[in-house]
């Protein structure tokens, strides 16, 4: 529940060229299809205790998992750099004399004070934090709505041009929503053991597919009135999702409050953040036994000062910085979340529950997966995303042919995801029979 969803669901209309209706119909199905594997991934939390990246040498083995450690942080550092960015343009609208580096590192500077006091400050923190953010999604919906300034009918891109869109929204969204993956584990792994494993998923998919359906249809709304109304384009021009948030409120609330409101919002990123923060401390550190000795909160501060390195000169180009790293989220976590449903439901008999895990496996090397399949898998998975990606600086053969000419339709989250599938399937049958693990 925050402004980077409303800017998920914002960037449908000017940087997809979607009407609402197929926003709409994205937003459902991409959402759906992308906190599955969160939910799924929740669910070891109460079961083994473990921290996501440790959780998945399960499936990656004691060493590959460093692979998907380097991921994670990446990813951790990109929505943190996402988030700083919208929070910074949210104080641009309110303050035009604000410069957006002075928001970065306003954002960065609270996230740090929460994420130092550990797991239970993030978690009193994230309880509560949604609520005023929450009151202030309605308020902009009842505003805009009394604004007149929605519009449904907004003409429709048709043929390859609109198929490639749609494809690329699809696997922006996704990216979006699947981004909890990375580290879904961290945040259930104090539930009680004995917590129901179908209670744990539910409430995990409740949990998120409200906040972002609301939200980002919400903001897929609110941006079909950049195409008609010059002054809601000439705000998102100049404060991006900020500008665009400012323009709904301040005609048709009392004057100050619209302020306030964005000032409750910029900082409600904080919880946004936190997370990622947290998280990242938790990769660095099983990177390798030297970066384990190093304190966590030595982590945190150094993953503060790499995300604002990152964000400042990210601010003026939002839009195609949120799109390139949604996408490429998606990228990487489509092959590992096939690696690990193969590993989990075929080999470790994931569907009679958990009894092909032993916990007390996961601090020895040969008592776990050798790695080699699962390294091979995620290369092949890459040359899948390869063929099929459809970035600003490069469309892969596949993706040509799923959209227009110039940009094509971006189906890589979708290619890695079936060749890491099919890969692991043949080699991890393979590496059993060799190594007997």
């Amino acid at each position: 529940m925050g402004v980077p969803t409303f800017a998920m669901g914002a960037v449908a209309v000017p940087i997809f060229g979607l009407g609402f209706l197929d926003a709409a119909l994205v937003i459902v199905l991409a959402n759906l299809l992308g906190v599955l594997p969160v939910c799924f991934f929740a669910t070891f939390g109460p079961k083994f205790g473990l921290r996501q990246i440790v959780l998945s040498r399960f499936f990656f083995g004691y060493y590959a998992v460093k692979i998907l450690a380097i991921c994670q942080i990446l990813t951790c550092l990109g929505w943190a750099s996402v988030n700083a960015i919208v929070g910074a343009q949210l104080f641009h609208a309110v303050n035009p004399d604000v410069p957006g580096w002075a928001g970065i590192i306003v954002v960065a500077t609270t996230t740090l004070i929460v994420s130092m006091f550990g797991y239970k400050a993030v978690h009193f923190y994230e309880r509560y934090s949604w609520i005023p953010c929450f009151v202030i999604f309605l308020i902009i919906m009842g505003a805009f709505i009394k604004s007149g300034n929605f519009n449904s009918l907004l003409p429709l891109a048709t043929g390859p041009t609109e198929r490639g869109a749609v494809l690329s929204y699809i696997g922006a969204v996704f990216g979006f929503a699947c981004g909890w993956s990375a580290y879904s584990a961290d945040y259930s792994v104090y539930q009680p053991s004995s917590r129901s494993t179908k209670s744990v998923f539910w409430w995990v998919f409740g949990g998120l597919m409200f906040p972002l359906l609301f939200v980002e249809l919400l903001g897929a709304a609110v941006a079909t009135a950049l195409v008609k109304n010059a002054d809601y384009a000439t705000a998102y021009d100049n404060a991006g999702v900020g500008g665009l948030m400012a323009a709904v409120l301040e005609p048709n609330v009392e004057p100050g409050f619209d302020k306030a409101c964005l000032v409750l919002v910029a900082l409600s990123i904080i919880a946004n953040n936190c997370p990622n923060i947290y998280s990242v401390s938790f990769s660095l550190q099983a990177l390798a036994k030297q970066t384990r000795q190093v304190p966590r909160f030595v982590w945190t501060i150094f993953g503060t000062g790499v995300y604002v390195g990152i964000s400042i000169p990210g601010y003026d180009r939002f839009e195609t910085w949120l799109e390139t790293f949604v996408l490429s989220t998606g990228y990487w976590l489509a092959i590992y979340v096939a690696i690990s449903l193969v590993e989990h439901f075929v080999f470790r008999g994931g569907f009679h529950g958990y009894s092909g895990y032993d916990v007390e496996d996961i601090t020895s090397p040969q008592r776990l997966p050798p790695g080699f399949a699962a390294i091979v898998a995620f290369l092949v998975g890459v040359i899948g995303v390869a063929l099929g990606m459809s970035q600003e600086w490069y469309t892969g053969v596949i993706a040509k042919l799923c959209g227009g000419e110039e940009n094509g339709g971006d189906v890589g989250v979708w290619l890695g995801f079936t060749f890491s599938f099919l890969t692991y399937i043949g080699l991890r049958a393979l590496e059993r029979s060799c190594f007997g693990r």
